[in-house]
C-alpha cells in the first residue's frame, strides 16, 4: 500500500522532481552561486554579494561527484576563483596572482613576478594593480604595513596556483595557507548576481546586481 502511494506521488509530481534534478545537476556541474561572508576581497567583492561561479571554466565533472569528465582550461593570473581549501577547512574566494612556474615576491604589497614588477597607481589606501597579462583591478591596503605586506621569493609548483585577496592587509590566502591545488578549485567567479547590505537591514545594493567581476 505504501509503495503504491509512493509511486503515485512520484508520478503526480514527476515534472517537479525532474526540474529539481536538473537544477541541482546544473549547480553541481555547470554553475553555482557563492555568498560572500567576509571582506577579504574588498573592494572587488563586497560582504553580502552573491557571486555567480562558472564551474565549467576549468573542468566539467559528473553531476554530484568530483569525477572529471573533461578539462576545459586552467586558472590564469587575474582570475577570481572559488575553491574548497583543505588547508583552511572552508570554501574561499581569492584572486590568482601566480600560476605554475611563476617566481613571485611581495614587498610592501607590491608584487614582482618572474623578475618583473607589476604596475601600480596609488589612490590613498587603494592601489590599481596591473598584472603581467595586462589585466587591471583595484586592491586595498593598510597604510601601516603589517606582517602580510611582504614575502620572499617563492616558485609556484606544478598543479597549483598562488592566490591573494584583493583586501591585501586583511586576507588569509596563500600567505597563510600556502599554494592552492588546482583540483580544489570549483570554478571562476564571473559576476555579482545580487548584493544585500548586512549593515543596513539586508537592503539590496541594486547598483551591484549582475555586475561583472574584474
Amino acid at each position: 500500500m505504501m509503495l503504491t502511494r509512493l509511486l503515485t506521488s512520484i508520478k503526480n509530481n514527476l515534472g517537479f522532481i525532474v526540474m529539481l534534478l536538473l537544477l541541482f545537476s546544473v549547480r553541481s556541474s555547470l554553475a553555482d552561486w557563492y555568498h560572500i561572508p567576509s571582506g577579504s576581497m574588498l573592494p572587488s567583492v563586497e560582504i553580502g554579494d552573491r557571486v555567480l561561479v562558472d564551474k565549467t571554466a576549468y573542468r566539467i565533472e559528473v553531476p554530484f561527484t568530483d569525477t572529471l569528465l573533461v578539462k576545459t582550461g586552467t586558472p590564469a593570473r587575474g582570475d577570481i576563483v572559488v575553491f574548497e581549501s583543505k588547508a583552511a577547512g572552508e570554501r574561499l574566494i581569492k584572486r590568482v596572482v601566480g600560476v605554475a612556474g611563476d617566481n613571485v615576491v611581495m614587498q610592501n604589497h607590491r608584487l614582482r613576478i618572474n623578475g618583473q614588477p607589476l604596475s601600480y597607481d596609488d589612490e590613498n589606501s587603494l592601489l590599481i594593480e596591473k598584472n603581467s597579462d595586462g589585466q587591471t583591478y583595484t586592491i586595498a591596503i593598510d597604510t601601516a604595513y603589517g606582517p602580510l605586506a611582504n614575502f620572499s621569493a617563492v616558485t609556484v609548483p606544478d598543479g597549483h596556483v598562488l592566490v591573494l585577496g584583493d583586501n591585501r592587509s586583511h586576507s588569509a590566502d596563500s600567505r597563510v595557507h600556502g599554494f592552492v591545488p588546482i583540483h580544489e578549485i570549483k570554478g571562476k567567479a564571473t559576476r555579482v548576481v545580487v548584493s544585500l547590505d548586512k549593515q543596513h537591514h539586508y537592503l539590496p545594493r541594486s547598483d551591484r546586481f549582475w555586475q561583472p567581476l574584474i
